[in-house]
């Protein structure tokens, strides 16, 4: 059993996450920022844990993070103003790095997109150039850590149902169901092989544990 927090539990993704953790065995608390998701959360079999990662310094999140093995950051700001993009998507997640070295916390696994790189082509005056800023620094951060980490970079997500086989060859962005994201979540966190390496997939032919062990 691992002590997994997952950080924007009340997203699709990590709703999803949550009950493929809870089934294997793992401890799972989920940190939400609205306490109405509280019973929602719950449902899945994690315990929700109301706490606003945007305003928490290091040594708040440290506080959040002690005790647990491993840390999925699966938040986001959800398509808002710019400046709340960089707050949540860039800066609240390299502090939560920050936070997992001071309590000890080193498994780290991101949710990212497929075409996070500091070199993503986004034009300046596109509303998703905030995101692919931010993802892209965040990313940069965390292979830097010195966090035992994972990246997760899936291609545009679909509500289609699970088929546990993705394309982890790709070369350009396709699509994949979040039901698959949550399992390569899952695996990853399982898995030795994933660590230090971004995986960016779309949905495809292999099977999520073969993918995660070449």
């Amino acid at each position: 059993m691992s002590r997994i927090l997952i950080i924007g539990g009340h997203g699709k993704v990590a709703l999803l996450l949550a009950p493929l953790l809870v089934a294997r065995g793992d401890d799972v608390t989920s940190v939400i920022r609205n306490p109405e998701h509280s019973d929602e959360v719950a449902a899945t079999g994690a315990v929700p844990l109301v706490a606003d990662v945007e305003s928490l310094d290091v040594s708040g999140m440290a506080a959040l993070f002690d005790g647990h093995d491993a840390i999925v950051w699966s938040a986001g700001a959800g398509g808002g103003t710019a400046a709340r993009t960089y707050a949540v998507d860039r800066d609240a997640a390299i502090r939560s790095m920050d936070a997992a070295l001071a309590a000890g916390v080193r498994r780290y696994v991101m949710v990212s997109y497929f075409g996070a790189r500091l070199d993503h082509g986004v034009p300046e005056g596109n509303g998703f150039y905030a995101y692919a800023e931010a993802k892209a620094a965040a990313d940069e951060q965390l292979r830097a850590s010195g966090l035992d980490w994972t990246i997760v970079a899936p291609s545009a997500l679909t509500l289609h149902d699970p088929t546990g086989l993705i394309d982890p060859d790709a070369s350009e962005s396709g699509a994949v169901s979040r039901a698959d994201v949550a399992a390569v979540v899952a695996a990853a966190l399982a898995s030795p092989s994933s660590v230090g390496r971004t995986i960016r997939f779309n949905k495809g032919e292999v099977p999520i544990a073969e993918a995660l062990e070449r």
